[in-house]
């Protein structure tokens, strides 16, 4: 705030003295907006910052001649800042609780969104399923977005009954996400018969029992009836459905291999119900005991510093960021001369506004803009007009103190209601000033259909396409699949926040790319990256990580087994085949013999847990083959210089 608050009255500095040459003053703007937009190599957090001085340099532009060529302005900017810096440090300690439970909350609802998802690809005949992968890839990069925020709110609360309360059902959500990817595991080795369909049929179903369970969990707590005990109005909110050791069964003959498979399903099921259940139990019990301490649970928060050596990192034409600050110093100083030129000229300010709330970092966040930003102020417009009919002041403050409400309360959420709050904002302002003057509807539609058009065609000035980082962020997430593979192999039990740690990086790397595939279906077909190499790369990896899970899981469960030994040098064995698949660095150390994915023990799972555990390690060989394999196809398809041939490919065919 207090970073914000300096660079908006420095900006207001700069109008004051370029005001009185237009070409001066032009070049003021454009330099603003580039400075502003460097801000952004501190990342997203840094967004409120990036626009404060853009947002005063436009205030600034709005006062008439009289006023503007005075400094009082400049004092009344200044005096205005930190009047707003107190206030928020007054009012955000108090609103504290409600974010962090807001934050938890929208990242329950991303989960039963991704829930739903998985359940739709599990029941999709396989011509359908390629339709339903970007909804797919879409939902868990905003998972990722979401989990992430709401560590940072909640792995930094100060300690109390309710921050345990939630911080719990987080964590356990958390673990959902992995239970939820071994929750399809092996369901692809049943084919795709009658049979096999029915399963995945009622795997899906039973995700989205979980799916409903879990928005049911997120609603305050019933009250209790006269009378009845306070654990029975807590077990009402425990919706999440029991898994019927039933659900499967009749589906197969008892001679068909596959039934050795469906005890597994079973449980993975049952094992993601109980997840369920512990998120209700934590949000409705209260002062549940945490995995981790509060100084280990802040090291998964995001860092609060701000170096220098960011911003310096970002000075270079090949940074995204420098990019854009460039193209909204370009966007901002040419839509100031052409507002200029204009036949209406009262509110120049209003194009330089609409290009700067338009163009985003992204074309697929620009177009999206551009869209909210028009079809939002025609409706704007047409509730103006509505206002206007009836004649009355009062109504006609009320609407406007609702528009600055709404407008700052929208802007990152839904942009569409921000733009309609915006409209009625602006034009009703003026008109209150001015109540003699028309209001300036057809100038505010002209502006902003301009100002679209103006950041829309700026999004093609030094465009930083998807593809241009996809190289870079693909080798990361193999990096990151490698680390996650030797902590989740370890068989150290003290080793559970380094692990944690290497699972929220691998997490994070894979929603980096998913979030990049996703914008770039906006982007023009010919600079698009390969979607089908990428998705089957996520596919893969995912796949990986459920495995891993499963394994550390049942690694666990056998501490105590006489096979322990065996188990614990086949699991040696598979890490070092898992680092040499999916280290592109360097060549196998010895040929890869690839696994046979499909093959199952003859006995049942809890009678022989040793085959079935070095089942799952050659399994999880095959997927990290699979991920090398697809990464090595989709940096070809990037152009890569250094792209070989899939040395894994070669294997799997000898």
């Amino acid at each position: 705030m207090l970073a914000a608050a300096l660079l908006a009255w420095m900006a207001s500095a700069f109008v004051w003295l370029a005001q009185a040459s237009p070409v001066g003053l032009g070049l003021v703007i454009g330099a603003i907006g580039f400075g502003a937009m460097l801000t952004m190599a501190w990342g997203p957090r840094a967004g409120p910052i990036a626009f404060a001085p853009i947002l005063a340099t436009i205030f600034a532009l709005t006062l008439p001649p009289p006023i503007a060529s005075s400094a009082a302005p400049l004092a009344w900017t200044a005096i205005g800042c930190f009047a707003y810096l107190a206030w928020s440090m007054a009012t955000v300690p108090p609103l504290q609780r409600l974010y962090r439970t807001r934050a938890l909350f929208a990242a329950l609802d991303a989960t039963t969104t991704l829930m739903r998802s998985r359940a739709a690809l599990l029941e999709a005949s396989p011509d359908r399923r390629e339709d339903l992968l970007p909804p797919w890839i879409g939902d868990e990069s905003r998972l990722a977005e979401r989990l992430q925020a709401a560590r940072d709110l909640l792995f930094s609360a100060p300690d109390s009954p309710r921050a345990r309360s939630e911080t719990a059902a987080l964590v356990e959500a958390i673990d959902v996400r992995d239970l939820l990817l071994a929750s399809r595991l092996d369901l692809d080795l049943l084919g795709d018969d009658e049979p096999a369909r029915a399963v995945r049929g009622r795997v899906a179903g039973a995700l989205r029992g979980f799916a409903d369970a879990l928005m049911r969990i997120t609603l305050p707590p019933p009250r209790t009836a006269p009378g009845e005990p306070r654990d029975g109005a807590r077990a009402r909110t425990d919706a999440a459905p029991r898994v019927a050791g039933t659900l499967l069964d009749g589906i197969f003959d008892a001679s068909d291999p596959r039934a050795l498979l469906l005890p597994a399903f079973v449980a993975r099921l049952e094992r993601l119900a109980s997840g369920v259940r512990r998120i209700g139990e934590a949000l409705h019990g209260g002062g549940e005991a945490l995995p981790l301490s509060r100084e280990q649970l802040r090291m998964f928060a995001a860092t609060e510093s701000w170096p220098l050596s960011a911003l310096r990192a970002s000075l270079s034409l090949q940074s995204p960021v420098f990019r854009h600050a460039l193209r909204m110093g370009l966007a901002l100083m040419t839509a100031y001369f052409i507002a200029l030129q204009l036949p209406w000229s009262a509110h120049p300010h209003w194009l330089v506004l609409g290009v700067a709330v338009v163009l985003r970092g992204t074309l697929e966040q620009t177009i999206t803009r551009r869209n909210d930003r028009v079809s939002g102020t025609v409706i704007g417009c047409l509730l103006v007009m509505l206002i206007a009919q009836l004649h009355s002041p009062t109504l006609m403050i009320a609407a406007f103190l609702a528009g600055v409400g709404v407008a700052h309360a929208f802007v990152t959420v839904r942009y569409r209601v921000t733009a309609i709050a915006a409209t009625v904002m602006a034009l009703l302002q003026a008109h209150l000033v001015d109540p003699q003057a028309a209001l300036a509807i057809f100038e505010r539609l002209a502006d902003t259909v301009l100002g679209a058009a103006l950041a829309w065609a700026f999004s093609y000035v030094l465009p930083s396409w998807e593809r241009r980082t996809l190289p870079r962020q693909i080798e990361r997430a193999l990096a990151a699949l490698r680390a996650y593979a030797a902590h989740a192999l370890r068989s150290d039990p003290h080793a559970g926040v380094a692990q944690r740690l290497a699972r929220r990086s691998a997490y994070d790397a894979l929603g980096t790319i998913a979030a990049a595939l996703q914008r770039s279906r906006f982007e023009p077909r010919g600079v698009r990256p390969p979607f089908l190499e990428l998705a089957s790369m996520l596919d893969a990896a995912q796949r990986l990580m459920a495995h891993l899970s499963v394994i550390r899981m049942s690694l666990a469960l056998r501490a105590e087994s006489p096979q322990r030994a065996e188990s614990i040098a086949a699991v040696h064995g598979a890490d070092r085949l898992l680092q040499q698949a999916l280290d592109r660095s360097a060549h196998p150390a010895e040929p890869i013999e690839p696994p046979s994915p499909g093959a199952l023990p003859e006995a049942a799972p809890q009678e022989d847990p040793a085959a079935w555990l070095l089942r799952r390690l050659r399994i999880a060989v095959a997927d990290a083959l699979a991920v090398r394999n697809a990464a090595d196809a989709a940096l070809a398809a990037l152009g890569e210089r250094s792209a070989r041939k899939p040395w894994t490919a070669q294997l799997q065919r000898k």
